[in-house]
Formats: structure tokens, sequence, C-alpha cells
């Protein structure tokens, strides 16, 4: 079945399309007779080299690189080129070519991608949540058509693996949340979940601030999937580990709508091809890292690690569930089918 990631194009580029093709033309390098020249297309992060986005997009520029001897692939990581929301803007100027926005950041302006922010939507079988991640239609369709009314093309959901909680105390109850403050994205559902559902007093802070935020005590807890919490160090000044497989840590990959329609229909098919084929590869990479990252925390430090059971899970789930009611009324009738074509998708994976 073709995928439709690709069906919705940005709507309010398209009065201004030969302006912001033209953009990227000339900024790529061009000739104005329409002839391929010389090109560079700049992809920037929201992580560090060497995780789940760095491998992605090393991937990415092997193989587009591979198919197009006149295209040059720049990675920028986190911090180089700006805030996540710099680099968003930068992508709607037509000014960068792909870029990851992760949901916590773009949901404060596309309200339906906070669905990936909800806790417990997803099932506890990886494999029914790769499936939805690669190829759900509706989640697909629904959730374009919003990223192109702020002049943005979803290329891919790119999931980077289980959050895990890193605390001062250890969390096997709601109970335990009340009063720890806790670092959270800027995102209103989340601060709901934490502050409503669990009692916590969530903190919103920059990546950047959180281990000096942790060291300090500005913040007393976290929660990034466990390769994250390795590359950032986040384990030295913390002293548990807490996996209650709550919330998959998922970013979108964007590009310009005016930047791909500017491209020669080869080119086009190469990005949309490409990013397809990443699909299985990032979902082995996360799981790699993830695992991996687990094991050298155990190695290095006396960090405790507490899996919660089924019967603490569903403590903490019957606590949000209010939380998607918020989400709904927020997100309206498209966030409302994009949560409902997941729900779907889970319990039909689980009863397979």
């Amino acid at each position: 079945m073709q995928s439709t990631r690709f069906f919705h194009k940005g709507t309010l580029w398209m009065g201004a399309l030969a302006l912001a093709a033209g953009m990227a033309l000339s900024g790529c390098g061009q000739s104005d007779d329409g002839a391929e020249g010389e090109q560079v297309w700049r992809f920037a992060l929201e992580e560090t080299k060497g995780g789940v986005q760095w491998q992605y997009a090393e991937k990415f520029k092997e193989e587009i690189e591979a198919a197009h001897d006149n295209v040059e692939v720049k990675i920028y990581p986190y911090g180089t080129l700006g805030s996540s929301q710099d680099i968003t803007q930068q992508i709607q100027n037509n000014t960068m070519q792909f870029a990851f926005a992760s949901a916590g950041h773009v949901g404060s302006t596309i309200p339906e991608a906070q669905v990936f922010t909800l806790h417990f939507l997803f099932s506890q079988d990886d494999s029914v949540n790769e499936d939805i991640f690669a190829s759900n239609p509706v989640v697909y369709e629904e959730l374009g058509a919003a990223y192109s009314e702020k002049g943005l093309e979803l290329l891919s959901i790119v999931p980077e693996g289980w959050m895990v909680w890193s605390a001062n105390k250890a969390i096997e109850k709601p109970e335990d949340f009340d009063g720890v403050k806790i670092r959270v994205k800027p995102s209103d559902l989340l601060l709901a979940t934490y502050e409503d559902g669990y009692g916590a007093n969530p903190k919103p802070m920059a990546y950047s601030e959180i281990y000096g935020g942790l060291q300090r005590g500005q913040i007393d807890a976290q929660t990034q999937p466990m390769f994250a919490i390795r590359d950032m160090s986040f384990y030295e000044v913390q002293d548990y580990l807490i996996e209650a497989r709550n919330a998959q840590f998922v970013s979108t990959v964007i590009t310009s709508p005016g930047f791909l329609e500017g491209l020669p229909e080869d080119m086009q098919a190469s990005v949309k091809e490409t990013v397809k084929e990443l699909d299985p590869f990032v979902w082995d990479v996360q799981k790699t890292l993830n695992r991996e990252a687990a094991e050298e925390i155990k190695s290095e430090s006396d960090i405790e690690f507490i899996e919660l059971t089924s019967e603490q899970v569903e403590a903490f789930r019957e606590n949000v569930e209010p939380v998607f009611d918020q989400y709904v009324e927020m997100a309206g009738p498209r966030g409302e089918k994009i949560l409902k074509a997941i729900q779907d998708a889970v319990a039909e994976g689980n009863d397979e």
C-alpha cells in the first residue's frame, strides 16, 4: 500500500511557491535554466552526535549522496544552529532543508502532535507500535495536514525509545511524585499529566539546562530515553532510574514544502523513498542504543533501576486518563481522529 505521508502540501506556501522555490534553488546552487548544479542540503538535529537522530541523519546522507552525486548533506547537531524553535522557523522560511522536530516542541503550535506526549497510549508490544509510527495512514494524513497549515512538510514520525524517569527518590506509585520537581518540555498536556495526574511539580526547562538543574537542585527528576540519559550523563546526578513504559520519545522529520516541490522529480522521489526505507533502520537503531545505554549505566554507576509491575503501571494509567479528554479538547476533531486511529491500531495489534 502506498504511504499517505506525502499527500498533503503546504497550502499557505502555494501563493509564494515561485519565490520559495527560487530561494531553494538559488541556495542549493541550481542554475537558472533548471539544470542540476551542486547542492548543499542542511539537516538540523535536536540531539548531540551519536544518538538516534544523528544515526538517522547519517544514513539519510549516505543514501541521498549515493543517489545524487551533486548533493552534499550537512548535518548540524544540537545547539549549532539555535534552539528547536529557531530550527523550525528556518524550515518555515525555507533556509533549512531538513530538521527533526520533537512532538513536545512542535506541539505548542501544532496541538495535534501532542498526541505523542500522552502517557500509556501505546502498546507494550513494540511490534504494534513500529507499524503505527511507520505507516498508519490516518495518523500520517491528519497530522500531515496539520503540519502543512504551519508551512511544514511531515516526512516521517520517528520513535526514539521508551521514556525513563530518573529521580532522587524511588517512584513506584503516583503518590511518590507528590511535590517532585520534574523537568518537562513546555507542553500543556505534559504539565497536566505531571501536575494533575501525578501530583508532581513540573518545570519547563531547556534540554541543555537539565544536568545543571539536577546538580543544583532546581529540579529533582527528569525523563528521557535511556540513550539520552547516558549521553547527557544525567545518571551521574540521580539516584534512581524508573522504567514504566509510559511513553515513547517521538520526533518528526520535517522539510519545507517550497523546498521539496522545487526539486526535480527524481530528487523528490529519492527523499520520499529514503525516509520510508529508514523506518525499520531507525527502529533497530533506537532499540540497540537504549539497550546498550542501560548496560553501560549499570556498569559505570550504582544508580538503582526500578521496573514497575503491571499492577503499579495500572495505577499510573488510571490517574492520567482525564488528560486524554484534554487532548481532544485542545486538538479538535482532527486530533480526535489521530488519537482514535492510534487506539484502534493498538487494540487490534494487541488482539492478534
